[in-house]
This record gives structure tokens, sequence and C-alpha cells, in this order.
């Protein structure tokens, strides 16, 4: 029986590459393919849970093949079955069938018509991967695909700024929820010794006698899964990214940010329970984000003027509290309460074009005028207060941008000295001379304590340049690429890094770098001039098959499991001891930091409105 969970994952990744190869034309193929996939799905997944309650619903772990082995280390995938699964897994089939056959409608000669539907269900491919992933490092390849997709599909209309600079604002929050996915993945190997699956930790005697003697790693743990799951779930105080999210089409909104996508948040704390059940301090953090998302996004949803708006921070307080039943130990509860709220959401979001108009009617045929009343005088300011603190969203979009990106726009004057030459003649000898030292071991005592961390801050401030540059694309491109040899020069330093680890870890990177940088300088002779990221120049009208290669190039430096680079960097926090904060901290933000700044790049060169006027149809600007 464990066999067919396969299933689930093999037809949306059949229906997925299908797609990719149907002309853009034919809008009613597409559609069936898309129609097709995810009824196949829903199918299989209602026969194989009804075989699977009358068997009394047993627990099913599939480990399957290993991707990477090495002393001590071993990625490999492996799948997870129960209760949770089995809900998230049919509620998804069911909406993202819904959405299909809308959509085929919705969007019909829609210009990104097969794009769209191709996203739909690289969205579903990466969906059923992570609610049926078996450790964290499955879980982690449907995280960033869910991150990826969600980007593309805000950006859907991406010939506009505004869209396009949302989907950044968007995918820059997931990206900071993906530090504490690397920081958890980077402690429990060090607490566990194995990349531990979900089924062991569901062994409460082993659970419990691994934290008695590890209590301040569990909370550790605890913690940066929680901050995860907050940002993927819009939480406090990462809440404002959810009404940005709705510039996608309203199929999208609909299925992403109103149902599935942003209810991975909860399901991560589903899946850990049995891991922080026994610490009472991250069950109150818990329920007390719940807490005060569902109060700020109860109020500030009455007074927004748009109706997705409203949906949006609906959405977002009714998932607040889902996240205190969840820590209060009420899963029945939850999982009810979660598929109730994506219907509803769904529904509300695929009628709201409906019902705007009818709105609009009530508005100038019903209107009732406002009953005088006396107030106290404390109360009316109050209630004042709050609604102009509701109307300005609570400053929740200022509370990330000044304790993250603030700092980081600030040092953009004094990383002004990083130039191509700079990089290319002082900081590359100096990685060169460092690999050179560190695997001929010709560096000891105090200086090999620190080289490591001053090498993991070297490639933090490469990053941080690359996402302040404005100027040039290929210095941002080359700040990336110099950042990710510094990492492992660091590494090898701190623990023995043998040549096949490096061989993993750089191979993606190279490869990735080398298109990447040829792509930018077939751009700059096709267009006659250097391309800044000042603006957002739109390019990929004239250059889409340049684009895609682009795109690809940046999501193998930043990670994504297309090259050895998402290995690697799973082996690279490995190389770090659990007493090693500080150079844990620095090389998960780099590879953060890293991501932000490669997307960065793709949308300011292909993305936008593009400025030129001899097109045959003028480009849309929101």
């Amino acid at each position: 029986m464990e066999s067919f969970v396969h299933l689930f994952l093999m037809i949306p990744l059949v229906g997925f590459i299908i797609s990719l190869f149907i002309p853009g034309k034919r809008e009613s193929v597409i559609s069936n393919v898309a129609f097709t996939t995810v009824g196949a799905t829903l199918l299989g997944g209602m026969i194989f849970i009804s075989i699977w309650v009358l068997r009394l619903m047993p627990m099913l772990n599939v480990r399957d093949i290993s991707l990477y082995t090495a002393p001590g280390y071993d990625f490999f995938l492996d799948f997870y079955f129960d209760k949770v699964s089995a809900v998230y897994l049919m509620v998804g089939a069911v909406l993202t069938f819904l959405v299909t056959i809308y959509s085929r409608y919705y969007l019909h000669r829609e210009s990104g018509y097969k794009r769209f539907f191709n996203t739909v269900l690289f969205f579903y491919l990466g969906f059923n991967v992570t609610v049926l992933a078996g450790n964290f490092e499955t879980l982690f390849i449907g995280w960033e695909i869910l991150g990826l997709s969600s980007f593309l599909l805000i950006a859907f209309y991406r010939k506009r700024y505004l869209p396009v600079k949302n989907a950044l604002k968007v995918f820059a929050i997931y990206r900071i929820g993906d530090v504490g996915i690397l920081l958890a993945m980077w402690m429990s190997h060090h607490l566990w010794h194995e990349n531990v699956t979900f089924m062991k930790l569901n062994n409460y005697e082993l659970v419990h006698e691994v934290l008695q003697s590890h209590s301040a790693i569990g909370i550790f743990i605890s913690v940066m899964i929680v901050i995860a799951a907050a940002a993927k779930s819009a939480q406090f105080p990462f809440s404002a990214w959810l009404p940005r999210a709705m510039e996608g089409p309203t199929p999208s909104s609909a299925i992403f940010y109103g149902s599935l996508s942003v209810h991975i948040g909860a399901f991560l704390l589903l899946r850990t329970f049995p891991f922080w059940e026994h610490q009472p301090v991250v069950h109150w953090f818990i329920v007390a984000i719940g807490v005060i998302t569902a109060v700020l996004g109860s109020i500030i949803a009455r007074v927004q003027p748009t109706v997705k708006s409203q949906i949006a921070y609906a959405s977002m307080a009714q998932i607040g509290i889902i996240f205190i039943e969840i820590a209060a130990g009420w899963h029945t509860l939850a999982l009810i309460h979660f598929a109730g709220n994506s219907f509803l959401r769904t529904y509300q979001l695929l009628t709201s074009p409906s019902v705007v108009t009818y709105l609009i009617r009530e508005q100038f045929y019903d209107f009732t005028p406002r009953r005088k009343y006396h107030e106290n005088a404390f109360m009316k300011r109050l209630k004042y207060a709050v609604y102009l603190l509701s109307i300005k969203e609570w400053h929740l979009d200022s509370v990330v941008f000044t304790f993250f990106f603030k700092p980081l726009k600030k040092m953009r004057t004094a990383l002004s000295f990083l130039t191509v030459k700079n990089v290319l003649y002082f900081f590359v000898p100096i990685c060169l001379i460092g690999f050179d030292l560190a695997y001929l071991n010709e560096v000891g005592g105090v200086l090999k304590q620190y080289l490591p961390v001053i090498l993991a801050a070297t490639a933090l401030i490469m990053v941080i340049k690359a996402y302040n540059e404005r100027s040039s694309s290929r210095l941002a491109w080359l700040c990336i690429v110099t950042a990710h040899f510094f990492i492992d020069l660091g590494i090898a330093f701190n623990h023995h890094f043998d040549g096949r680890e490096t061989f993993v870890y750089l191979s993606g990177v190279v490869m990735s770098g080398i298109i990447g940088y040829i792509s930018l300088y077939r751009v700059k002779a096709m267009e006659h001039h250097g391309i800044g990221l000042n603006e957002f120049h739109g390019l990929v009208s004239q250059y889409p098959r340049t684009a895609f290669i682009f795109l690809m190039s940046c999501l193998g430096l930043a990670g994504f499991p297309i090259t050895t680079t998402f290995f690697g960097e799973d082996v690279i926090l490995t190389h770090v001891h659990e007493d090693q904060f500080a150079l844990a901290v620095l090389v998960a933000l780099t590879f953060i930091i890293n991501g932000i700044a490669l997307i960065r790049i793709y949308a300011r060169v292909f993305l936008g409105a593009n400025s030129r006027t001899y097109h045959e149809q003028a480009d849309l600007t929101s």
C-alpha cells in the first residue's frame, strides 16, 4: 500500500512536464491536461484514502532513494502518510480541481494562459511533496517549489509594475521564513545525528529521552519551526504580505492565499507537534502569535477598501485561531477549521468580481444613513485611533522592513568599494589562496578558529552588496557567485570538508554562474548598453528564451532543487558545529539574502513595463 503514495507525486509531475510542451495557442489542450491531471489525483486519492480508512488508518512511511550520501550524512527522500496528510491531500485536490475548471474560462484568450496552468501544476506538485514529506529535507523541496510558484503567479501580469514589486516583497518574506527551516534542519542534524523522519518523532520515549538532556536545543529548533510557519501563513509579524499577494489573477489568489499555500504553516506545526508537544514555552509562543494575528486581522479586515484585501485579512485571522487550536492540542478541530476556511475563502475569492458589482449597486440604491447616538468621549477617541491604525494596517508592513531590510539598505554606501575590478583582482585571488591553504592544512591555531566566521561574514557582505546594487547587474551576479566560494572556503577551514563535497556544492554554482553571466552579457550586447538595476526593464518580451534560461540560472544559484547546489547547502550546514551559532546564522542569512538578490536581478532585468515605444501593441502598466 505504501508504494501507491508515489502516485500522488508522479501524476502531477507527469502532467506538469506534458503541459510544458503544449503550444501556447492550444488553450483547450492545456486546460484539459491540467483538468485531467488534478482529476486523476483526486480520484486516486479518494480510492486510496477509502482503503486506508478501512485498514484502520495506519501510519505509512516510505523511505525512497538517497540523492546524496557522505560519511555521516545521507540526503534521502522520505514520504509519510497519516490523518494530517490525508486531509491536506484531499482538500488540495478538490480545490485545485475546482480552480482549474474555473480558470479554463476565466483566463480565456489571456496572453499568459499556458504560463498560468504550467505554474498551477508546478504549485500542485510542490504542495503534494510538502504534505507527503517524511523528513525536513523532502519537505524543504516542496517548500521551495511553493515559494517559487507564488512569486511567478503574483507576478503573472509581469509587464506591470505593482504585481512585480509585490511579488518581490512576498518572495522576500518567504525567504526570511526559510531561515527558520534552514536553522531547524542544521540543529536537528546535530541533535539526532541523522536526517530524522517524522515517523520517528512520533516515538514519545525517544523524543523525551533526547530532549531531557538537550532542552535548550529542542526549544531552539521549535522556535525556528514556529518562525518558518508564521512567515508562510502570514502570521504576526509577517502579516502584511498576504494582501499584497492578491495582485495575481483571481484563481491563483483563491488557491494560494485563500486556501492552500497560506495554510502550509499550520501544516508544519501539525507535522512537528510530537517534537514540541512537551515544551510549554513553545505552546505559549504559538498562542501569542495566533491571538495577536486574529485580533489585528479581524479589525483590519473591517476597514479594507477592496474585497480581496478583506478576504485576505479575514483568512489570516482564522489561521491565527487555527494556530491556537494546534497549540492547545485540538488537532481534529484544527483540520476541520482548515478545510472549512479553505473552501469558504476559495468561494469568496472566486465570486469576488460579481460581489463587487452587487456592492456598487447597493451603494447607490440601498444607502441607509447612520443613526445618531451619544458616545463617551474617551471611547470615541479610542475607536477613531483603532480605526486609523487599522487603515494603516497597524504598520505591519514596516515591521519587517525596519528590522531586516532597512539595515541592509543602510550598508549600500559602505559597500561602494566593491566594484567589478576589486572583486576580480582582490577577492577572487584571496579565495583561491584560501582554498590552497585550506586543503593543504597549512593554517592552524587561533587563526583557523576565527577564519570560518570571517569568511562567512565576507560572503554575507557580498550578497548584501548584490542586494543593494543599482548600477550593474553583472557586478551583482559576480558578487553572488563569489559569496558561494567564500562560504565553501569558510566551512573547509571549519571542518573536514573533502573534495567530493566541495565539487557537489560548487559544481552547481559554477554551472549556474556561467550560464547566468552569459545571459546578462548577451542582453547587454543586444541592448547596446549596460543593464542597471535601478528600474524594471521589462525585457522578457524581447528575449523570452534568455529570460527563462536566466531564471533557471538564478534558481540554481539560490539552491533550488534543480542543481547540486541544493544538496551542497544542506551539506554545508551539517559541517557547522552545534556550538557555532554565529557561523550558522551567517551561513543561513547568506543563503537567504542570496536568493532574494537573485530574484531581484531577474525581476529588474526582465519584468515590469518596457519603456520602448516601437512595439505593435503598447505594454500595459499599472
